[in-house]
């Protein structure tokens, strides 16, 4: 009968006991869902380009303004810029990425570069002009774009943003591959080529000014051929996503603006993230714009952070712009 007794209190102790822990998971999962576990990555990782251009060090300066805004490592990496830095987003290998609105439109339509549309692309904001800078020196003797004909050319990686402007920059002028000696070359190899002759001119889409140019500026004296008004006005007729700009005075030690084209510089997310994380990522970007000490920092503002960004944008960054008052434009 002792016997009986015991195991019967033994059962209902069991049972009370798998009652209370079921009691304690069922707490734990519903902090769960009420939390930001579930949200919120470890790490996020944003796409860039070359160390010579303009998106690495703003990637850098992005990077830790999101991570004291969210508490989630973010780090930087380098790639070949916008065209691939789509495909990296895509793939999932990459949260945020640096992006020419020309190449993040192909890239959500399936064009140009990309074989078919990639649907996980969305847009957080846009930043600031990418000039098409057309770089050489005083001694090549090129001062048109025409001149640009039986030269050694750098147009900018293969499949990159720059390749395709400088393509389409070309064409209005007349001009095609078999016209010159076509390199395809990164930021710091282009600027490197014309310090050592191997090559007369480089394009270079970038934020003025651009790292690897100024490099280059410090050793030879650097020359940037001008897309005339009348050209320009053509280009945007044909793609409208291009605007008006200048190479500014000073720059490079040049001694007056040189006029050309611009495209929009962005950064694009991945649609797996979720609302809170872009929602926080937006506000730490257009929140410590005293922090952005790169000279194009002074472009990076929520006023026109919706100017010309062309694709659907997140939902967590547009309930940032919604609470700013900020519309499309």
């Amino acid at each position: 009968m002792k016997k009986k007794k015991f195991y019967l209190g033994m059962v209902m102790l069991l049972a009370v006991s798998m009652f209370l822990a079921a009691c304690g998971g069922d707490d734990t999962s519903e902090g769960d869902s009420e939390g930001e576990s579930n949200d919120y990555p470890d790490i996020l990782t944003i796409v860039t380009g070359g160390t010579g251009g303009t998106y690495y060090p703003l990637g850098g300066t992005f990077s830790t303004l999101i991570q004291d805004e969210t508490g989630i490592k973010t780090s930087p990496i380098t790639s070949n810029a916008s065209a691939e830095n789509m495909a990296i987003l895509d793939k999932e290998e990459a949260d945020i990425a640096f992006v020419q609105t020309d190449i993040v439109s192909y890239a959500v339509e399936g064009s140009n570069m990309f074989d078919e549309p990639l649907e996980t692309i969305r847009g957080l904001a846009t930043l600031y002009p990418e000039t098409i800078q057309i770089v050489t020196t005083a001694d090549s003797g090129i001062k048109s774009v025409e001149d640009l004909a039986g030269k050694r050319v750098s147009v900018g990686e293969s499949g990159s943003g720059t390749a395709l402007n400088a393509e389409q920059i070309l064409e209005i002028h007349g001009i095609t591959s078999d016209d010159f000696d076509e390199r395809l070359l990164d930021f710091e190899d282009s600027t490197t080529g014309i310090q050592d002759g191997s090559i007369d001119a480089a394009f270079i889409t970038a934020g003025t000014p651009t790292g690897a140019v100024e490099g280059l500026s410090a050793l030879v004296d650097v020359v940037i051929v001008p897309v005339e008004a009348d050209k320009a006005e053509e280009l945007i007729a044909a793609y409208p996503f291009y605007s008006v700009e200048e190479v500014p005075e000073g720059s490079y030690g040049i001694d007056s603006a040189v006029p050309t084209v611009a495209v929009q510089a962005m950064l694009a997310v991945s649609s797996e993230l979720s609302d809170d994380v872009v929602y926080d990522m937006t506000k730490a970007i257009f929140e410590g714009g005293d922090k952005i000490t790169h000279p194009k920092g002074e472009f990076i503002t929520a006023d026109t952070a919706l100017q010309g960004i062309g694709i659907e944008v997140h939902p967590g960054a547009q309930r940032y712009f919604d609470e700013k008052g900020v519309e499309a434009q």
